[in-house]
């Protein structure tokens, strides 16, 4: 009962404090087997997550502007590069059955001509004059300055000081018109490309950008509710046009850097390397510690330990040293990331939780990879082998 309980228990415990001390107090590879753990980690996280980084920056657009509906043309494979819709297309969506509102969004390339003479490639978003949807929130400037005579918002994001380190009043050229900074805004995501971000009216956009004959990039709609979505995907596509709800678009970005562009397969590829790397360093070098330890092993099987308790004692040092090493991994790869920022505003990376899930996964493999083949050994041991000697 109670007693017999107790007593287990506190076997348990003397087991786990042994393997602890066995597995401590053999410094080199004890050290050997958590260095190459942590490495495996840290290559595997700082892969992943740049990964990650990228794709979110990749829709950057969609996350910003952040309508719950897009329609698009079915060609589009990602939010930068856009192909014009005739104008047809808004007024057709609008008066879909179970639209709210639909807006047309203008995003295209532009070069700027800044104040010193030198030219700076910008990306420019014109937002429907009427409801100015999707529209940033400004740190600096009026949101009503934008209907003024050239005038632009400017983002203050990572490559804002491309263009000048503008402030409110700043100006400029866009395609030999003039154009003023009415705003600072700030945004969500940084985008992906490297350039600037300006805001302006859609009207505006159509006049002052050289454009093809079609210039709604995309419409914006807001459904009246969730349900309707599906409704509205079929009318578009009677149309000839696609929907896409705000997640799919994001996802169809994301399935486009991973597999139209050499990126996702490069980074699966590496990150697949640091996994096997991890695995077969953590695996050798524990059966190497076990096989040290051998005759300590067997030396317990004949003063009467259960293969079960050498079992436990094998597991728990296994996944000691694999979760140490795993903690270790993420701490180092996070003040990585850090560093990289301080040094680099651009710098993507993020860690995000599916990132760790993988991980903490592949500890797991790895851990339950090295336990194993120690397990087998151990449970070998003929003890009267060893005291033979």
């Amino acid at each position: 009962g109670m007693e017999e309980h107790l007593r287990y228990a506190h076997a348990v415990r003397g087991i786990l404090k042994l393997s602890y001390k066995l597995l401590v107090n053999d410094k080199p590879k004890f050290s050997a087997l958590l260095v190459g753990i942590t490495f495996a980690v840290f290559l595997m996280i700082t892969m992943t997550s740049l990964f990650a980084g990228v794709l979110r920056r990749a829709s950057s657009t969609v996350v910003n502007v952040g309508a719950s509906v897009w329609v698009m043309d079915p060609a589009v494979q990602t939010v930068a590069n856009t192909i014009g819709m005739p104008d047809y297309v808004l007024d057709a969506v609008r008066s879909v059955d179970g639209v709210h509102y639909a807006v047309p969004l203008y995003t295209g390339g532009a070069l700027v001509k800044l104040t010193d003479g030198t030219f700076q490639a910008v990306n420019v978003l014109g937002l429907d004059d009427t409801s100015l949807l999707g529209r940033p929130p400004l740190l600096e400037g009026e949101i009503n300055d934008i209907y003024g005579e050239n005038a632009f918002l400017v983002v203050k994001d990572t490559e804002f000081p491309k263009m000048g380190n503008p402030r409110v009043g700043t100006e400029f050229e866009v395609n030999d018109h003039r154009g003023v900074i009415v705003g600072i805004a700030t945004v969500d995501s940084s985008g992906l490309f490297g350039v600037p971000t300006l805001y302006t009216t859609y009207q505006r956009a159509q006049q002052y950008l050289p454009n093809p004959r079609f210039t709604i990039s995309y419409v914006l709609v807001e459904p009246r509710s969730p349900a309707d979505v599906a409704g509205i995907k079929r009318a578009v596509a009677a149309l000839g046009y696609m929907a896409l709800t705000k997640e799919e678009f994001e996802a169809k970005i994301s399935k486009f850097y991973e597999f139209r562009t050499g990126f996702g397969v490069n980074l699966l590829i590496m990150t697949i390397m640091s996994f096997v790397v991890g695995l077969s360093i953590s695996g050798q070098t524990f059966y190497t510690f076990v096989l040290e330890n051998i005759e300590k092993f067997g030396a317990l099987k004949a003063m009467g330990a259960k293969s079960h308790e050498l079992i436990v004692m094998i597991l728990f040092q296994a996944s000691f040293t694999a979760f140490t090493g795993l903690g270790l991994g993420i701490g180092l790869c996070a003040l990585t990331i850090t560093l990289a920022r301080m040094a680099l505003p651009d710098y993507a990376a993020v860690i995000t939780g599916w990132n760790l899930g993988l991980a903490f996964v592949m500890v797991l493999i790895i851990a339950a990879a090295s336990s194993y083949f120690g397990v087998r050994r151990v449970l070998q041991i003929e003890p009267f082998d060893i005291f033979r000697g």
